[in-house]
């Protein structure tokens, strides 16, 4: 069957690309603009005249910002959007993705009115297709996604994929998610109307005029120097694509922005002699790696190979992206892909290979915001593929972020300070790229890890840890143990076990958990971030105070749990904060905070010589002892009085534990579990672990991961930032009252939002949820993101889930909001919750769930059969 096609290829294999794709049409405005000298000021400084750096332009000007140039170094959408297939899918994987791309739907398909300009714009729906039961289940968690948000889809079967584009071959296929509103077009065309549209709103557009780099000045945008001389600026736009890399490290003080390029390719055929119409649906075919679409009444297809090719690891190459050589034998497994799925093609005529290069992140996805390093210095880059898609949805909040000070939507999954410098290694880069391409289509089952790029940042016990059987997981490049492997087991089956339903690593995990509740656990949390706050008078409890919703002055020693709030009252980081002694403060973060909520605190505080504010995460090793014998275990090193009458819950002491001295002791564990944090430098990180195992051993002492610390904070309603919190959600909204110092008369970042916010009630609960009729070892299990029904309507999404090993029933955390007849926001009170009859949606498949708002009377005081838990026990506030 494949023999004709084949033969072709075999011709084509020593011979160079004979074409070069036509190049994009520049616009009046730019022809224009390019025969005017450049101004020597402007507002914001747009780098990139492809379709993200059209689309920011294109909003800001909407938003009111009209002093605004846009630079390109070649033509306008000459770069890599001139070589995008054309497709643009909402169906995504994560929630802000999906909104970004229906967004950008809604945005094109008016682009044409508005501006004149045709963008090729085709409704034709898209169909991804399922080889396998564990890729449906995939699509149909999409799909219930997709569904509550408000854009169509539904689960298919093969038959019903046959009907829709009867040239597929669907003998293979389980069923199939079809998206009915997605569509093709032109993106260099969309970007040509974006910019035009943006020109006759004020912006203006200078084409072949390349940035050299980004003035700084006390960290500061003051301006960018280019090919044809110098614009004054506040803001500076880096939407440089593949380029803007090497253009982030050009700078006086770089800008770290990982992401690298590697060869994408895609095949282009003459019409059939019958052209596929227009309407056609495309196809997204991921166990084969490839995607198909109507071209001209032929067919593009292309696919994300496993063995991808990177590219210009060196640095920066071509002004204008041309056309790669095409490489034939790259591309058949694609091909014989292609081939099995629409069997027809065989008889049609190869037009051409397209090979461009297409820009790839470490974790497959977008960069956008601003730098930790630069003030005003945004990103828009790194579209992993997907730059259609997401062009108008990212355009939008960039434009959003940069003229409010903050999008509409949580984009944290999307923040360049997700990153630190340590992604920006080009070794690094290359490597995980070469792993991400391939990911985009491969099967990504619930807490999957990357393999490439590892080893990367250790805790001094790493050795130690992995001899004892540690399995890894990695955030923000460290190494974390997730459980830990007994002897017994097989550790090589449990490494390729991937699952929606019961995970291998129950029992383990199970284990884990038992030991914390009943005897002494220890964890390795060295990833945690660590700040120390120190002054030479009174300046860190004064700018503390400020910047943190609780009270900090309380007595040297104790521990306060607290939130760093933005205007609008929401979380920018949940941390605990130690107080050492008058002037001097030990601030405790999630891991992948260390970027962000540095630059947070650098943005905000006064460069006062006298105010010193350091990273000293790689100066302690944490061990997190949880469990009721902990306080054995420490009494006997430390020879001291560990009991509550001596040391008190949340508090802070320095002392000594075994031979070494000056170690930072906290009452606190993460998880709601009597226990202790060790904060311990980092000379003497194996000497108290050594210590510790070998005194625990008598109050059988084992190790434990961050899967059972997962399952005991959820089980005990504690919320993570990241998971549960994030920039939009507040104190109010999650019942920390009591942890904001609202009636104290104190002015804090954020007050006037919570006092407005108290005075009108909240909009959103977060709220814990059991599932009752749902079976562990036979049902799909919970992970995050599954959609929360209330008397059977949309309210809200869950946020984090784990099994309660103690309730024996999975725990789901979420926010539930209420929704009027017309789609508006309602207040939600505690009466609402406790009112209504929830479900969980898993995959499609509902479960009943009892919701329980925060706080509640404990259940796990004692241990109780599953059949004698009475979840009337838990009571809202």
């Amino acid at each position: 069957m494949f023999c004709r096609w084949l033969s072709i290829i075999r011709r084509r294999r020593a011979s160079p690309a004979r074409r070069r794709c036509s190049s994009a049409r520049g616009s009046t405005s730019a022809a224009e603009a390019r025969a005017a000298a450049l101004p020597a000021q402007a507002q914001v400084v747009i780098c990139g005249g492809g379709i993200m750096g059209t689309s920011v332009a294109y909003h800001l000007s909407k938003m009111g910002w009209k002093d605004v140039v846009l630079l390109e170094q070649g033509r306008l959408a000459a770069g890599s959007t001139r070589f995008c297939a054309g497709i643009l899918s909402t169906a995504r994987h994560l929630t802000i993705e999906q909104k970004m791309a229906d967004y950008s739907n809604k945005l094109y398909q008016q682009l044409e009115q508005e501006t004149g300009i045709q963008t090729g714009y085709v409704r034709t729906g898209s169909i991804s297709l399922a080889q396998t039961q564990d890729r449906l289940i995939s699509l149909k968690r999409i799909n219930s996604r997709l569904n509550v948000i408000g854009i169509p889809s539904e689960i298919i079967s093969p038959k019903k994929v046959a009907e829709l584009h009867p040239l597929l071959n669907v003998h293979d296929l389980v069923g199939a998610l079809h998206v009915p509103e997605d569509a093709v077009l032109s993106s260099a065309d969309v970007a040509l109307a974006l910019a035009s549209a943006a020109s006759q709103n004020g912006v203006q557009i200078y084409d072949r005029t390349a940035v050299l780099h980004v003035m700084v000045k006390k960290g500061q945008v003051t301006g960018v120097e280019t090919d044809k001389g110098q614009i004054e600026c506040q803001y500076f736009v880096n939407c440089a694509g593949q380029w803007a890399y090497e253009l982030g490290l050009s700078n006086e003080e770089p800008v770290s922005i990982p992401l690298h390029a590697c060869e994408h390719f895609y095949l282009l055929t003459r019409p059939w002699e019958t052209p596929l119409q227009s309407s056609t649906p495309t196809i997204v075919d991921p166990d084969g790696r490839i995607y198909i679409r109507n071209w001209q009444g032929g067919i593009l297809s292309g696919g994300f190979e496993k063995n991808p090719k990177p590219i210009f690891t060196e640095g920066k190459n071509q002004l204008e992206i041309q056309n790669l050589q095409e490489d034939w034998d790259h591309f058949e497994p694609l091909l014989s892909s292609l081939l099995r799925r629409m069997p027809e093609l065989e008889t049609l005529e190869i037009l051409k290979l397209v090979n461009c290069p297409e820009t790839f992140t470490p974790d497959m996805r977008c960069i956008m915001g601003e730098s930790p390093a630069v003030q005003g210095y945004f990103v828009l880059a790194g579209m992993n593929s997907a730059g259609l898609s997401f062009g108008g949805g990212a355009g939008r909040y960039l434009a959003e972020w940069m003229v409010h000070g903050y999008p509409s939507e949580n984009v944290w999954e999307l923040d360049l300070k997700r990153f630190g410098a340590l992604q920006s290694s080009r070794t690094f880069l290359r490597h995980r790229v070469m792993e991400v391409m391939p990911l985009m289509y491969d099967l990504k089952v619930p807490r999957w890890d990357f393999q490439t790029g590892r080893q990367l940042r250790t805790s001094p016990l790493y050795d130690r840890l992995d001899a004892q059987g540690a399995r890894w997981m990695e955030k923000h490049g460290f190494e974390r143990p997730k459980y830990f492997v007994p002897p017994d087991k097989d550790l090589l089956a449990l490494e390729q076990s991937k699952t929606f339903y019961k995970p291998d690593w129950f029992d383990i995990v199970e284990s884990e958990v038992k030991c914390c509740k009943e005897a002494v656990c220890v964890i390795d949390m060295s990833s945690f971030t660590k700040f120390e706050i120190t002054s030479t008078g009174d300046q860190a409890l004064e700018i503390l105070q400020y910047l943190f919703s609780n009270d900090l002055d309380v007595p040297v020693g104790h521990i306060v749990h607290t939130g760093m709030l933005n205007e609008g009252g929401g979380y920018e980081n949940d941390c605990s904060i130690a107080r050492l002694n008058k002037r001097s403060f030990f601030m405790i973060s999630p891991t992948d905070q260390q970027v962000h909520c540095w630059a947070w605190l650098k943005k905000h505080m006064p460069s006062d010589s006298s105010l010193l504010l350091e990273d000293v995460t790689w100066k302690y090793t944490a061990l997190n002892l949880i469990g009721p014998r902990a306080v054995d275990v420490l009494s006997e090193l430390s020879y001291a009085p560990m009991t509550p009458d001596h040391f008190p819950s949340l508090f802070c002491k320095e002392m000594s534990v075994g031979y070494a001295n000056g170690i930072r002791v906290m009452s606190m564990t993460h998880t709601g579990e009597p226990g202790f944090m060790l904060y311990i430098p980092i000379e003497y990180a194996l000497h108290v672990y050594n210590e510790v195992m070998s005194v625990g051993q008598k109050y059988g002492i084992r190790n434990a991961g961050y899967y059972a610390l997962r399952s005991l904070r959820i089980e005990k309603f504690f919320a993570f930032w990241g998971q549960d919190l994030n920039t939009l959600t507040t104190p109010l909204e999650c019942g920390r009252e009591s942890r904001v110092k609202l009636e104290k008369g104190m002015d804090f970042i954020g007050r006037h939002a919570l006092l407005q916010q108290k005075q009108n009630g909240v909009y959103k609960r977060f709220t814990m949820f059991i599932l009752d009729d749902h079976d562990t070892d036979l049902d799909l299990w919970p992970w995050w993101g599954e959609p929360i029904y209330r008397n059977g309507q949309y309210v809200g999404k869950t946020t984090s889930s784990a099994y309660s090993y103690t309730l024996e029933r999975h725990v789901c955390l979420g926010f539930v909001q209420n929704f009027s007849d017309t789609g508006e926001e309602q207040v939600v009170t505690a009466d609402f919750i406790n009112r209504g009859e929830y479900e969980i949606d898993i995959a499609g498949h509902r479960f009943q769930a009892k919701a329980k708002l925060y706080p509640f009377t404990s259940l796990f005081t004692h241990k109780r059969r599953k059949d004698d838990v009475e979840l009337s026990d838990l009571h809202g506030k």
